[in-house]
């Protein structure tokens, strides 16, 4: 008789488990690791639902956490042609979408019936933010999450270790803008930051769960989920050149 997907997936689970309940106080990288077999696993099912494979077909490595038929990668024929949502079209979905901006950190925290604090996710990591803070609008923050978990799926299906995004920056409080303009004449005071809609996604840096990849791999996974995100209606993509960032507001 056939195994069933359900049989392995359950056998699968058991052995995580067994495996965690020897481990007293898990460390964040064990934490990161426990959550990334999950996500696999979730994008196991996926796979299997969507290409009608047999569950013969499939053998799951929690050593290395890949699948037998890894998809191919495509990427983008033209990162600039694909995303090239600039700020007089952003800006109208910033304020549409968007809150009141807020005078500083202190302000934001107060208003947390409005915004949602986004610098603790098993999907991405947050950078060192010297000019933003960690608050989204929800319909932003949901989307970001959203970014987060697809990036995972498609390195798993696609046979890439597990890699986090990285934010480098996010809402922007009135405070921050007037610091930007001290260094920088071309900061705007209409910036699409301010309205917690507005965050940015390096594509030449990721932070390692599995090992860390060294050539444009991550960066081409990462532009054919913002591809298809951006297909779906859900947001706008510009490609910053100079920054080194896809800068994104949600629809």
């Amino acid at each position: 008789m056939k195994k069933s997907v359900l049989e392995i997936v359950k056998k699968t689970v058991l052995e995580i488990i067994e495996k965690l309940r020897k481990i007293k106080v898990p460390t964040e990288r064990q934490y990161v690791l426990g959550f990334a077999v999950v996500v696999a696993l979730l994008a196991l099912g996926r796979f299997l639902s969507q290409n009608e494979v047999s569950a013969e077909e499939v053998q799951i490595d929690l050593a290395n956490l890949r699948i037998d038929k890894p998809h191919r990668i495509w990427s983008v024929p033209n990162y600039k042609n694909a995303f090239p949502d600039g700020q007089d079209i952003q800006i109208l979905a910033a304020e549409k979408w968007g809150v009141r901006p807020v005078k500083n950190r202190e302000n934001a925290e107060k208003r947390k019936n409005e915004l949602v604090y986004v610098a603790a996710s098993p999907y991405f990591h947050v950078d060192k933010l010297n000019n933003s803070i960690p608050y989204l609008v929800p319909r932003a923050a949901n989307l970001l999450q959203d970014i987060g978990q697809a990036f995972y799926d498609s390195l798993y299906v696609k046979g890439v270790p597990l890699n986090q995004l990285i934010v480098t920056s996010v809402m922007r409080s009135m405070d921050d803008v007037a610091k930007l303009q001290r260094h920088n004449q071309n900061a705007t005071d209409r910036s699409c930051h301010l309205f917690g809609t507005t965050f940015d996604i390096c594509y030449n840096r990721y932070h390692p769960v599995v090992k860390p990849v060294r050539d444009d791999t991550l960066k081409w996974v990462l532009s054919e989920v913002l591809r298809d995100m951006r297909e779906e209606g859900r947001c706008y993509v510009k490609y910053e050149v100079k920054q080194g960032c896809f800068h994104i507001t949600v629809r």
